[in-house]
């Protein structure tokens, strides 16, 4: 029986290759790191990113890619953004005319702001199945099987339904759309929000500005999103508005963490060596602001945030400039 195989065996990789297997899907997860995956494959757990959560049976870890290509019934991509587009150049070659591909990253192509359906169609053509699968979660949560929901879109009937119905189960709710930009705008911007959020709660801001500017962050959100074509339904769910939340408001977030570290006057450099994982946010902040340009969107918090990641401005400055932007109708 073909299963599913995971490329990415990061933590967020690995928590999804558990929950697949959990429902019964045989599972292969590939990473780059032989050492590294015939450790796991031993253990029986990721010791480095999720220590606690055990694998299940029928899943198995691999560095052989022709290998884990050939095993699968379909592709789950959960690597980097800036790593998305290597990926799939190395496995179109290794791949059946039949063969879906579901993506799970967060964020925009690095210099040209390119969505990740944009990217998998130029890889990969446009004909190929395609999801992406976003949602309010924290790998660590869903490895231990605590209740978890996603949103899963594709442009392609049926192929939602497909891996919707192989995460489904124990806990975990997944959702289908049709909406792919929403899905795919929504997990991309709130990263950069959360880094604001956690600078104004470092610098003992209060919960009042936080709620300011998660609301105001969302309008963000929002407006880029519409822009491009994505329902106002998806934006306001699980993928936006759920996603926004989370990110924003619990220190397993690694963008908040950022801000947080920020705030007392890390670099951007010590910050993410103190974290130890790539922090989304930092990559897809200027992307997000040249699509919104692009775009003729307005987008203060996200132009600030690139302003601090760059150095132009500090933590301070930043909340001060939006705290003193001229008076406006909220639904500008």
């Amino acid at each position: 029986m073909k299963g599913i195989t995971v490329l990415g065996a990061g933590s967020y990789g690995t928590a999804l290759a558990i929950q697949l297997a959990r429902r019964g899907t045989p599972v292969c997860l590939w990473g780059r790191d032989k050492a590294a995956l015939a450790a796991m494959d031993a253990s029986r757990l990721n010791a480095r990113y999720l220590p606690e959560a055990h694998f299940p049976v029928g899943l198995s870890a691999s560095s052989d890619l022709v290998q884990a290509i050939e095993s699968a019934a379909d592709v789950l991509v959960v690597v980097p953004s800036q790593a998305l587009r290597e990926t799939l150049g190395k496995i179109a070659p290794l791949l059946t005319p039949n063969q879906g591909i579901a993506c799970a990253m967060k964020g925009l192509e690095a210099g040209t702001g390119k969505l990740v359906h944009e990217v998998v169609a130029e890889e990969l053509g446009e004909d190929r199945p395609l999801a992406v699968i976003s949602g309010p979660t924290f790998a660590k949560e869903l490895g231990l099987g605590l209740p978890t929901a996603v949103t899963v879109a594709s442009a392609h009937p049926g192929y939602a339904e497909r891996i919707a119905a192989a995460l489904h189960g124990d806990g975990f709710r997944a959702y289908t759309a049709s909406d792919v930009v929403g899905v795919e705008i929504g997990g991309s911007v709130k990263n950069v929000l959360a880094i604001a959020v956690g600078i104004a709660d470092g610098l003992g801001l209060g919960a009042n500005t936080r709620a300011a500017l998660i609301t105001r962050g969302l309008a963000e959100i929002m407006r880029l999103g519409e822009s491009l074509g994505a329902r106002a339904e998806t934006l306001m769910g699980l993928s936006g508005l759920g996603d926004l939340v989370l990110t924003c408001t619990d220190n397993q977030s690694r963008n908040r963490r950022m801000g947080l570290l920020l705030a007392q006057g890390k670099s951007v450099a010590e910050a993410t060596a103190e974290i130890q994982q790539v922090v989304e946010g930092v990559r897809v902040a200027p992307e997000v602001r040249r699509l919104a340009q692009r775009q003729g969107v307005s987008m203060p918090i996200t132009d600030v945030i690139c302003r601090v990641l760059l150095g132009e401005i500090s933590p301070v400055e930043a909340v001060r400039s939006l705290a003193t932007r001229p008076l406006k109708a909220e639904s500008d």
